[in-house]
């Protein structure tokens, strides 16, 4: 992995810049609830499909477990139907983060301002739609928070999800900078790979949600980013062999 001056940080979302999870799950649920399918995710088994990135492909997962002949006789209907919760559970992980049910994890914002401040370029690399990410930043850093990042990689530009590097390789093209010159920053097993895979060194801050992940690889595990700064970053990612 070749290296070089920091020039940019990659955020992910969900469980890195806020603790969503939580707030998504509640949504799922509510969506179930309203579309009569009589399903219930608790913690644990929310905890287990969040290994399948992607809401609509983690209800497809699910779905294949509980009513394997409905997937097999009837794709169009289950894809169909997916598309119809899906939309649902966004509209009401939105009006929950509009609530303010969401805040952004310890030291997002500061490190972000010093980024800013110090000349870097901030990016967003997610898996999640692009309703969800803008309902959260504009909730959080108020309506122009767009014109604080070069670049944003979602569900809607980068289809293939992680663990495939599709979206950060997507980042990287966009900015016009070599891996060795970014950080990611993640919260998860499929992040890392993902990142890892388009040479990226990858800072992880863990949750609840993520904290039995294996993140061998990354370039550090951090709780969270309260203790963070970009002096640490230079120097851990100068120490990246080269």
């Amino acid at each position: 992995m070749a290296t070089g001056a920091l020039q940019a940080l990659i955020f992910d979302v969900d469980g890195t810049i806020a603790d969503t999870e939580s707030v998504h799950l509640t949504a799922f649920n509510q969506a179930f609830e309203q579309e009569q399918l009589g399903w219930v995710w608790d913690v644990p088994l929310y905890t287990s499909l969040l290994d399948v990135s992607g809401g609509k492909e983690r209800i497809l997962h699910y779905w294949q477990q509980v009513d394997p002949d409905l997937v097999a006789h009837n794709p169009q209907v289950l894809k169909d139907r997916i598309s119809r919760i899906h939309a649902l559970k966004t509209d009401l992980y939105e009006a929950a983060v509009n609530s303010g049910a969401v805040r952004l994890r310890p030291g997002v914002l500061n490190l972000m301002d010093e980024a800013l401040k110090a000349g870097l370029r901030l990016s967003i690399a997610t898996t999640t739609s692009p309703v969800n990410v803008s309902s959260l930043l504009r909730h959080a850093m108020g309506e122009d928070w767009r014109l604080n990042f070069t670049a944003i990689g979602d569900a809607s530009t980068a289809p293939l999800k992680k663990p495939h590097p599709q979206v950060y390789l997507q980042l990287l093209e966009a900015q016009r900078l070599p891996a060795g010159q970014c950080l990611a920053i993640e919260d998860s097993n499929n992040g890392l790979r993902a990142a890892t895979a388009a040479g990226l060194a990858t800072l992880i801050t863990v949750n609840n949600f993520t904290a039995h992940h294996d993140f061998t690889g990354a370039l550090r595990v951090v709780p969270d980013l309260g203790q963070v700064n970009l002096v640490q970053l230079r120097q851990w990612l100068a120490e990246v062999p080269a």
